[in-house]
Formats: structure tokens, sequence, C-alpha cells
């Protein structure tokens, strides 16, 4: 079989894994709050590359772990990019209609059930990973296997806060429309840095961090030593650049209905990206320097790193 192929069929695995569990994974709600649990699971089925509990489950299992100790773990990783996209779409934010083909959250659902919907997902992230350590600690697993689970917890919620997405989409939020209003008003917002240093904040955060910290706590799960874990972590911080830069370019050159989403909207939102800040062309040089080093990481595994050195070039190269 070839590398391609194998990297195909394993993506398969994985995602079809969490798509079999997503929804039994979620807490349900009382019949009273039925409303509420029918918007967070609406945004859920919407599909999706599904590539952070992808990632998450390969990291464990890479670094010698189960998957199946890992899958509420990976459920809980794409709640938390729900409800991201949920809050993003949102009018106070981006004010998208369109993700993922169909309409957004609070098209279908209202502007306040939608932020309910994203914060029952963030909640419920949380909830099952508690859970999920409390069972283990009641399996009578070994204490050592229960603190690579609140390890692996704890990573996640660093990613998913203040110090990770929560801080690059606070700061894309203050950038966002800076070159349309007048130059004092713009200086009063606009957070210390270089548009140069600001663009790489928002990224490594509101993009890169989730990445991050799902491939890290994978690793964790599985009691990874301090060496692959710093080489997933190199892998993970140049995957989550590149995923941006891709998604920045595609913002400009992509198709509409391939995407799933509108196009344009960075331009029209005067957001720092990529081409707005280095031009597409310098992006694309950049997209590939980040995407050769996640390769050059993930090579360092040999065989069994072709799974993450495949993805990586295939994130270059894709169209939705």
């Amino acid at each position: 079989m070839q590398v391609e192929d194998r990297v195909k069929d394993k993506y398969h695995t994985w995602k079809n894994m969490v798509e079999k569990h997503l929804i039994e994974t979620l807490p349900e709600t009382d019949s009273r709050s039925r409303r509420l649990y029918e918007a967070m699971t609406y945004s859920l089925k919407a599909g999706g590359k599904r590539l952070r509990p992808v990632l998450l489950l390969e990291a464990c299992s890479l670094c010698g772990g189960s998957a199946r100790q890992a899958l509420s773990y990976a459920c809980a990783v794409e709640f938390i990019h729900t409800y991201s996209l949920i809050h993003d779409d949102h009018p106070s934010m981006d004010n998208d209609d369109f993700r993922r083909g169909k309409p957004t959250n609070h098209v279908v659902f209202g502007d306040g059930m939608a932020i309910l919907a994203g914060d029952g997902l963030l909640n419920s992230a949380f909830d099952v990973m508690l859970s999920e350590i409390r069972a283990a600690a009641g399996r009578g697993e070994s204490s050592e296997s229960v603190r690579n689970l609140a390890e692996a917890a704890a990573e996640i919620s660093e990613a998913a806060g203040v110090r990770g997405m929560i801080a690059g989409q606070a700061t894309d939020l203050l950038c966002t429309g800076s070159g349309s209003i007048p130059k004092a008003e713009r200086d009063a917002k606009m957070p210390e840095g270089s548009r140069e240093e600001l663009l790489l904040y928002i990224h490594r955060n509101k993009t890169g961090a989730l990445i991050r910290g799902a491939v890290r706590a994978g690793a964790m799960i599985a009691g990874a030593s301090e060496e692959p874990l710093q080489i997933l972590t190199e892998y993970a911080e140049n995957l989550g650049l590149a995923f941006q830069i891709s998604d920045d370019i595609l913002d400009v050159t992509g198709d509409a209905e391939t995407l799933g989403k509108n196009t344009g909207a960075d331009e029209r939102l005067g957001k720092l990206t990529y081409p707005s800040v280095y031009g597409l062309m310098t992006s694309r040089k950049k997209l590939e320097k980040a995407t050769a080093a996640a390769v050059t990481a993930a090579s360092r595994f040999g065989e069994e790193g072709e799974f993450l050195a495949k993805l990586a070039i295939d994130l270059q190269n894709r169209v939705s």
C-alpha cells in the first residue's frame, strides 16, 4: 500500500472513531433545555475535518498509548473547536452566516441561543475530561495514568483559555478593522507590537494553540517522555501556523462552495492576515517554510512519523 493510501486510511479510521462517539460523548440536557441541546448538536453534526481530535489520537498512538483511552479527550477537543466556531461566526465577532456548507448557528437558533450553545460545548469538554479522570481513578488505574489524564486536561485547558485560543481571539478582535478607523483611535485600541508581531501572536494562539494542545495532550495520555513530547510540540506549532496561513490564503483565492464558507471576509473586516501583511507570494513561501519544519519534526520518528509528515503536506495543498 502506498504512503498516501496508508495515511488516508488512518485518517479515516481516526475520524470515523470520533464521528461515531462524538454525540454520545456529549452530556445530555434535560427536556426543558432541549433547544440548547439541539443547537449544540447542530454545529457538532455539521462535519469538518476533525483535524484536532485526529491529531490527538495519532499522537497518543505514536507514543504507545491506546486510541480508546484517548477517545473522550479527542471528542472534548472537538467540542472546544466547535464552540469557538459558533462564537467566531456570531454577529458580535466575524458575523458569518455560512459555515461547513450550512447556515451558521445564530442564523438557525438566534443570537442568544448560539452563545449558550458555544458555552455549553466548552463546559461539556471539561465535564467529559474530568469524568474520565474520575472514572480512571474509580477503576483503580495507576496513579501515573490518572496523573497523565489530569496533565492532558490541564494542557487542553491552557490551550483553549486566556493564555491560548481566547487570547488570540481577543487580539484578533482588537486588530480587526484597524485600517479603516482614525489613527488616534486605532493606536489607542491596538495592542503593543508591529503588525508582523501581532499577526504571529494571533495565529499562534487563535488557531495554533488548540492544535498544539491536542497533540501534546494525546502524547501525555500515553505517558510520553520528554523527547517525543518536544518533537511533537515542534511539529504541532509549525503545523498550526501553516494551517492558519493556508486559511488566510484560501480566504483570498479559494472557492466559497468548495470551502463551505464565505470568502473575502478577512478583507471586508480589515483583519490582520498573512496576505494583508506580506502579500500572497510571500505568504505562500511562509506556508512552505512552516510546513517543511513540521515535516522535518515528524521525520524524526522515522517511518512511524509518516502520517504526521504527509498530513502536513496535504494540509499545505488543501483547497478546503
